[in-house]
């Protein structure tokens, strides 16, 4: 079967006969960058939430202030898929400056909604065209004029509210959980939206043939970005420190730690804050004083992206060689360079794992999920503290930055596991101790925190060449004897990071390897794929170093397919390099266009190679 033979994801919007397209579509609203769409979006977003319906939004923006084009893309899906979907059904055509391209895109049989005023020419007669009278409305709700741009999107609101059958009080909701209760805002905003909804039910006649209907699929669910949802995480992980130099896509992370620190880590008796949130004057600095905490025995965090991990290099070599705990968070978005600081990639994978110069390797963790992300922010410090390293949690601006459903997070049981840390007593009945003995043959040494009351406990923390006793040399016996003892603690790490997941269809033909927000469209990609005879097993990687599962998996098929959103197949090549007996089974599927992977791309791939 040739692939252009094959719709790799449902047509709905391709209806005859009067036929209704209920909960599975995809809306796209194209606006001008800081017009205030985003307060608008998210109110859809979270009224279909509210109704039980399962509804992911990607918010594509330019990297400036005001003006560039910005998309918001909707995506319901009564089957409960959360990639981001190649097809969209219905546009809001809010921005003149992207008409003409942003109507190429809407599948035949969907609808256009536009402010009356625009003179844009309608080019298509497959789809439905809603004129709203925008400024009419706006005009009339008695906003001052400062405020009309802002307030100007919730007409489209209120219009869609009417055509697709989204309930006004979930919209209202919405609106008053977005402003937090404040009465003057909430009412202005429902204003427009009511009058919206008034005109439409007055004026458009015409039958949508998109609606949306309660369910009951979002139930003791909740929804949140993967940055909010790694900042509780780190909460839960008893983050006392967190140093930070602010930069796109991250910094909502250490926001959303601003946010929550407050409630959450304080004096029970005084209500004083028992952590610190220090913006430091680059990257570097930010985890040079992650570092310092780290040794001083906090647990210490940063959050950067692609260009700050550059910069971290050097401390990221001291903590390896060190061995002083941290944990940097990587918010990967496109690169190289200043790349596209709005757009998203897995483009840090190796530039994470072997930062600093030398042979190092670090222990890199890769969320899936927001689930994931909250266990992640706060088993970084465990397994940073257990093995005395520094932990790079890889996240994404998909990820990170965009809305997405998930259950509720488990409370983390386990106490805090601080690693072998030497107190006073302990000390007390050893002879003598080094700082980089290997003593349990497992290549991790002990430790102890400045200010333990015993002479036994000091010693010299140094980046240069130092022996097991933590002394200065020069020694190349001592040197290699170090390096040894190093690559033993990171074969140990292979046996206590994060396992993989494997998933696995009846009859399996072919191997799937992904990691990180690539989640949903491979799961989704499976089912399309499965629907064409093509059954696969499906392992999603969760940390680096690759445990023994992952070995075990690519033993079990003769292709193995490396689906990632980079453009030289990083994953793809780290597999190669640790398993080169099995290289040649490995397939890059790498695709980097500064979007979120969709089902329909991988798909496609897959088919095309399977020919």
């Amino acid at each position: 079967m040739a692939v252009a033979d094959y719709q790799t994801e449902p047509r709905p919007a391709e209806i005859a006969n009067g036929e209704v397209n209920v909960n599975d579509f995809s809306i796209i609203v194209a606006t001008p960058n800081g017009s205030g769409s985003q307060t608008a979006n998210n109110t859809i977003i979270r009224a279909c939430f509210n109704m039980g319906i399962p509804v992911t939004g990607k918010n594509l923006f330019p990297s400036n202030i005001k003006g560039l084009p910005t998309w918001y893309s909707i995506r319901l899906s009564k089957d409960g898929y959360q990639a981001r979907r190649f097809t969209k059904e219905v546009l809001v055509a809010m921005n003149p400056a992207t008409f003409g391209e942003d109507i190429t895109t809407i599948a035949p049989g969907g609808i256009c909604l536009y402010p009356d005023d625009s003179r844009m020419e309608l080019p298509r007669n497959d789809i439905t065209y809603y004129p709203m009278p925008v400024k009419e409305l706006v005009k009339q709700s008695g906003v001052g004029a400062d405020l009309r741009d802002y307030i100007a999107n919730m007409v489209y609101v209120g219009v869609l509210a009417h055509l697709l059958g989204i309930e006004v009080a979930e919209i209202e909701a919405a609106i008053t959980r977005h402003f937090k209760g404040k009465t003057k805002p909430i009412q202005i905003n429902m204003g427009v939206v009511n009058a919206a909804v008034a005109w439409a039910q007055s004026n458009l006649n015409t039958p949508c043939p998109f609606r949306v209907e309660r369910m009951d699929s979002t139930n003791g669910m909740i929804m949140l970005d993967g940055n909010s949802a790694g900042a509780l995480g780190a909460i839960f992980g008893g983050v006392t420190v967190a140093a930070w130099y602010p930069i796109t896509p991250s910094t909502s992370l250490i926001d959303a730690l601003n946010e929550y620190l407050p409630q959450l880590r304080k004096d029970a008796d005084t209500g004083a804050p028992t952590y610190a949130v220090i913006q430091a004057e680059d990257e570097l600095a930010a985890l040079g004083m992650v570092i310092g905490a780290g040794w001083a025995g906090a647990r210490a965090m940063t959050a950067t992206s692609g260009p700050g991990i550059s910069l971290m290099s050097e401390f990221a070599g001291l903590s390896y060689f060190a061995e002083v705990p941290a944990v940097v968070w990587d918010v990967m978005r496109m690169g190289p360079s200043t790349g596209m600081p709005t757009r998203v990639s897995q483009g840090d994978l190796t530039a994470a794992y072997f930062l600093s110069h030398g042979d190092t390797h670090h222990i890199c963790l890769l969320p899936g999920s927001l689930k994931e992300c909250f266990e992640f922010g706060h088993a970084a410090f465990d397994l940073a503290e257990r093995l005395q390293t520094i932990v790079f949690v890889l996240s994404d601006l998909d990820l990170g930055m965009n809305q997405w459903i998930s259950e509720q997070f488990d409370y983390p049981e386990q106490p805090l596991d601080r690693g072998k840390v030497l107190d006073a007593d302990a000390l007390s009945n050893l002879e003598s101790w080094g700082r980089y003995r290997d003593v349990d043959g497992d290549g991790i040494p002990y430790r102890t925190l400045p200010g333990t009351q015993s002479n036994k406990a000091a010693y010299f923390t140094r980046g240069s060449g130092h022996n097991a006793d933590g002394r200065y040399t020069e020694r190349s016996d001592e040197w290699v004897d170090n390096l040894d003892r190093l690559a033993r603690k990171f074969d140990t790490a292979r046996t206590i990071v994060p396992k993989p997941i494997e998933t696995t269809q009846a009859d399996a033909k072919i191997g799937l390897i992904s990691y990180g927000s690539n989640d949903p469209a491979v799961v989704e990609a499976m089912d399309r794929l499965s629907e064409q005879n093509v059954n696969s097993g499906y392992l999603r990687v969760r940390a680096l170093p690759f445990t023994a599962e992952v070995e075990a998996f690519i033993h079990k098929y003769e292709r193995i397919y490396v689906i990632e959103n980079n453009y030289n197949g990083q994953m793809a090549q780290l597999l190669r390099m640790d398993y080169p007996a099995l290289a040649t089974r490995i397939v890059s599927l790498a695709n980097c266009d500064g979007l979120p992977l969709t089902a329909r791309w991988i798909t496609e791939s897959v088919l095309e190679q399977e020919q």
